[in-house]
């Protein structure tokens, strides 16, 4: 994935901001432990997202301290291991490999190099994990493929190629024996997934002109594009994602949840717009 959704700080309740944080930390020590080294490398802010949606509701959370996985010497405040923790690392797995490999078709050769050398080296963790997440491995499988057939046909409609990316992410979710709330989280995730494909088409929109790469925006509404009926339909499916959070219940990640939902995700949204998210997209939340 590609780090878009992320909490506004500044919003955030020093209770909320560490769980966050130990969420994040929680997910890199998963991650290490059930792939070894190189899989932290992957961890961005849309993953410790799936983390925090996919965990069973609690009132309170049950928290560690682990070592740190960047800095070894120093010991974090992090999240219990959990199946929300396991889930996440192994589709985060998943996801990665797919990613590196996508990245390498789309840059060609040279460029595409390091992303495909990396995708080598995470093919004996990808193998794994597909092994313990076997259907939402078989999703990414044939909606990228499906994705892939839209691009070769350099397909205009921007509903038919976000769809495919937004059905990886409904996917991330198990089934368990609450209806209603697979129900919901399964809309919560395939409209903030529909809403990921699109801001990075917009994100992308100028390099992929300069370079001839597929981008349904600018096949859909021409070189200078339609900020207008763009930023409308990313305002529906951030509308509809926030009624599925209404339905569904996230204990006391709720509020982190909300706050990504309601003030992070816009944040993001006129940064791409404007011209400032390239500066900011590499900063990690907690830094100063």
């Amino acid at each position: 994935m590609f780090g878009y959704v992320r909490p506004l700080r500044g919003e955030l309740k020093c209770k909320e901001f560490d769980l966050y944080r130990a969420t994040y930390c929680g997910l890199c020590q998963a991650m290490r432990q059930r792939y070894g080294f190189l899989a932290p490398m992957f961890l961005n802010f849309d993953f410790t997202f799936l983390a925090l949606v996919l965990w069973e509701a609690e009132e309170e959370p049950t928290l560690c301290r682990g070592r740190c996985h960047a800095k070894p010497f120093m010991k974090k405040e992090m999240c219990v291991n959990s199946d929300a923790l396991n889930h996440a690392a192994d589709e985060s797995v998943i996801l990665a490999y797919w990613k590196m490999r996508d990245s390498a078709v789309d840059d060609g050769l040279w460029r595409g190099l390091p992303s495909r050398l990396l995708a080598i080296a995470l093919k004996s963790s990808y193998q794994k994990a597909a092994k313990h997440c076997p259907i939402f491995d078989k999703t990414v499988r044939e909606c990228l493929a499906e994705l892939s057939q839209l691009e070769q046909e350099k397909n205009n409609s921007i509903d038919r190629t976000a769809d495919t990316f937004a059905r990886i992410l409904r996917a991330a979710a198990p089934k368990t024996e609450d209806n209603m709330q697979d129900r919901a989280l399964g809309e919560l995730l395939y409209h903030v997934g529909r809403w990921i494909y699109l801001i990075d088409a917009r994100d992308d929109f100028s390099e992929d002109l300069a370079t001839g790469n597929y981008n349904p925006l600018s096949l859909r509404y021409g070189d200078t594009g339609d900020d207008d009926a763009l930023r409308l339909t990313l305002e529906h499916s951030l509308n509809l994602a926030r009624s599925a959070y209404h339905i569904a219940g996230f204990g006391c990640r709720g509020e982190i949840i909300q706050n990504i939902l309601y003030l992070g995700l816009p944040l993001v949204q006129r940064a791409v717009f404007d011209g400032s998210y390239k500066n900011i997209k590499k900063q990690k939340i907690w830094s100063k």
